[in-house]
């Protein structure tokens, strides 16, 4: 029995893989959590990338859309290369065609979380995390829950590619949950990091005082669409919370000499916000503490105190590595990406555009045949570009299947830009600033990542052609 290589999640990044393994003729396994295809990118729907369709779409799930095959007419037709999509577009438009092309559909096990992955020997013996003999030699179990029960799933490889979405960042200080958060979550006085103020959530923001925590361009897609709600609201009130000082180059740009137009147009609109009234900046939040029901007290180290009834939490995402304690990874300590990867995106020193194409060598773990990839594989890191994701999984298909030198021709042209705030809430690929087409990377040559920025912004804000 030939096992296959289990990728974990169905995102562009997992679909990706499994269209470059199944051109090498691997056997594959998709496992996804949600019920439906593309689960992470539905939650920021609303939300349009800043990145034209021509950089969304990966070069093998094209061939296997665009090829005629036994039982499938290859009559897929891509979305006008020009058009920058909106998440709920990329869903219906790409994704959703890519899983039920007949080469892809019967790999997707739908409603499979999976809880963790350790090695057994062919045999079905045990190999814990401590056993080295023949561990080159084991293979992978996964345990995934399931809407039957627990199941295990055998593979000769793993490849992660869950992505973040669900592992956001704490509101408190020092990477910890303040006291009250998770009740306060629980309560929905804390929201999701990307919330939809003019469309879905209207009726949740409008009038109310709300909290964004956060300075990167999560942070600003939300304070802007707030702001354009309080023009039809008035009543609403809105803090802008910064961990930090205040530093108006890394909150604004450079405006005009900025040399990002659509960053420069980012932080003008913002100021003008702020410099109207319509924003209250607050510095140096550090909080403690949080408490309420049907309002939420803030307690900050210093001693203020703030009352909202909504706070967004655009403090960014991380990793979750629980599921993988069993297996031996090498981290670099600090991101928590792969160790060689770690000090290429360190995003103190790298923006979106200066990190150097890495594949499958730069992502192995001293556990054979297991790789993270995509926004995972950037571990803290909100530097991540969906370009990188396609190149990442295109050379360990390479590797997996026996072609060494294909694996180790990496190729990545990225534009320099300029340096992306470690607070982003996801990566620098994504949504774009208001009326641009760029954020804190340019949209040649890459695409999708985490929502951050607003291009045009929101559903209801949508004036353009979308043929």
């Amino acid at each position: 029995m030939e096992h296959p290589v289990i990728i974990i999640g169905a995102g562009p990044i997992g679909l990706a893989a499994a269209a470059h393994l199944i051109e090498h003729h691997q056997q594959v396994q998709v496992l996804e959590a949600g019920s439906d295809v593309g689960a992470a990118m539905r939650g920021w729907g609303h939300i349009r990338l800043f990145s034209t369709w021509k950089y969304n779409i990966d070069a093998a799930c094209r061939r296997l859309l665009e090829t005629p095959s036994a039982g499938y007419a290859g009559n897929w037709s891509a979305p006008r290369e020009t058009r920058l999509p909106y998440g709920e577009e990329m869903v219906r438009e790409y994704l959703e065609p890519l899983a039920q092309h007949p080469s892809l559909a019967p790999r997707i096990a739908y409603n499979h979380r999976v809880k963790a992955v350790s090695r057994i020997t062919p045999a079905g013996a045990g190999v814990d995390k401590g056993r080295s003999a023949h561990r080159e030699d084991s293979l992978f179990v996964v345990r995934c829950e399931t809407p039957e029960g627990p199941r295990d799933l055998v593979a000769r490889a793993v490849i992660d590619a869950s992505g973040t979405w669900e592992q956001p960042n704490p509101v408190g200080r020092s990477g910890l949950e303040a006291i009250g958060e998770a009740e306060a979550r629980a309560a929905g006085l804390i929201t999701s990091p990307l919330p939809d103020p003019l469309g879905a959530d209207l009726d949740r923001f409008a009038s109310r005082r709300v909290l964004v925590l956060g300075a990167g361009h999560s942070a600003a897609n939300t304070l802007l669409s707030l702001g354009r709600l309080k023009q039809r609201h008035p009543d609403t009130e809105i803090l802008w919370g910064l961990r930090g000082d205040a530093n108006p180059i890394r909150l604004y740009g450079g405006g005009d000499a900025d040399q990002l137009p659509a960053r420069g147009q980012l932080g003008s609109s913002l100021r003008r916000f702020v410099e109207n009234g319509s924003i209250k900046l607050l510095e140096r939040v550090a909080v403690t503490k949080v408490r309420g029901t049907s309002h939420l007290t803030v307690s900050l180290a210093d001693g203020r105190e703030l009352v909202v009834d909504l706070l967004v939490p655009a403090t960014g995402f991380r990793p979750d590595l629980s599921m993988l304690a069993e297996l031996r990874l090498d981290l670099d300590p600090s991101v928590e990406a792969p160790r060689e990867l770690g000090p290429l995106i360190d995003p103190e020193f790298h923006s979106c555009g200066t990190v150097a194409a890495h594949g499958e060598r730069v992502l192995a773990h001293p556990e054979p045949g297991f790789y993270i990839v995509g926004m995972k594989s950037y571990g803290r890191a909100p530097t991540f570009l969906m370009a990188t994701g396609y190149e990442q999984v295109r050379s360990i298909a390479a590797a997996l299947a026996g072609d060494r030198t294909a694996a180790d021709r990496v190729d990545l042209q990225l534009p320099e830009t300029g340096v992306c705030s470690t607070d982003l809430a996801g990566s620098c690929d994504a949504p774009a600033p208001e009326a641009a087409a760029d954020s804190c990377c340019v949209p040649q040559p890459v695409t999708l990542g985490l929502s951050t920025g607003t291009l045009h912004g929101h559903t209801e804000l949508r004036g353009d052609d979308r043929a």
